[in-house]
């Protein structure tokens, strides 16, 4: 196992290659963060002061890196049950480092995606959105659920919201399947679904066609998460075992602040309309988008 300090030198070639331009592949993230988890996802304890350096390193090198990638973007921050709200708020900071603006925060909560409710959100999803463009024909209940959430924040970027977006939030918020953390003024062209680091067993492949319906309702959408996300049964490798890992992309290190910078290098590929799976070993693209 890859021990801590090994992972911050790591991270340190990764983005100092990163700004001398040189293209990475697969390795300098390997299992980056083996050595801040264990074999169930939880934290271990680390030197706080390795942990500063890395935190620190990340900070000062990543202006350059992000500069300008996703300068005429908007984004909406999608948040899963569970997901921690320090690595949201660096992913959201990172994003407007790229020059993205991001529009609001939407946490979706465990009853949306709890299989065991399936016909009650499905249910909202289809009274809500009944007779709009993309929601009523979008093939199977999640796949009507999540174009009727992404018809909701997603759309032409600058637009306000209009009465048929109103009209699937207040469903949706009254239906317990969403609250707001900031609430979206004007859609959004992109999409970041920040994970959880648990195990999210079935609930996994609902996460998977939601995020792929997303995705379809604007420019593209990246499903990031922490390196436990994409170990058996974590929402990330449920994402990268499903069909919608062809159209929507995924990033597996957000416990790192530079694996959080890797986030919005993602999203930027997802605009240029390429997706991918980057971050740790278990990502079929290697450690960062090149």
């Amino acid at each position: 196992m890859i021990n801590f300090r090994y992972h911050l030198v790591s991270i340190a070639a990764i983005l100092l290659a990163l700004a001398a331009g040189i293209a990475l592949g697969s390795g300098p993230l390997d299992d980056a963060t083996s050595g801040l988890t264990d074999d169930n996802g939880s934290d271990t304890a680390a030197d706080p002061g390795l942990a500063r350096f890395e935190t620190g390193y990340a900070g000062l090198t990543s202006g350059a890196l992000l500069k300008d990638k996703l300068k005429g973007h908007s984004v909406v921050v999608l948040t899963l049950p569970g997901a921690r709200a320090e690595e949201t708020k660096d992913i959201r900071a990172d994003l407007e480092k790229a020059g993205a603006t991001v529009t609001g925060e939407v946490q979706l909560t465990a009853k949306l995606i709890d299989p065991s409710n399936r016909q009650f959100a499905e249910g909202v999803a289809q009274q809500a959105g009944e007779g709009v463009k993309g929601v009523t024909s979008a093939g199977d209940s999640y796949g009507r659920i999540g174009a009727a959430l992404g018809r909701s924040v997603l759309g032409t970027p600058g637009r306000p919201i209009d009465s048929v977006a109103t009209t699937i939030s207040s469903a949706f918020t009254e239906g317990d399947l969403v609250t707001y953390a900031a609430k979206p003024k004007t859609v959004a062209d992109l999409a970041v679904v920040v994970a959880s680091p648990s195990k999210v067993g079935e609930t996994g492949q609902v996460v998977a066609q939601l995020v792929k319906a997303v995705d379809a309702s604007g420019k593209g959408a990246v499903l990031a998460g922490p390196s436990s996300s994409s170990r058996d049964g974590g929402s990330v490798a449920a994402l990268r075992d499903n069909d919608a890992s062809a159209q929507v992309s995924s990033v597996d290190v957000t416990d790192t602040a530079a694996g959080r910078v890797v986030v919005a290098l993602a999203l930027a590929r997802e605009a240029a309309g390429q997706s991918g799976a980057w971050g740790t070993s278990r990502s079929a693209d290697g450690a960062v988008p090149r």
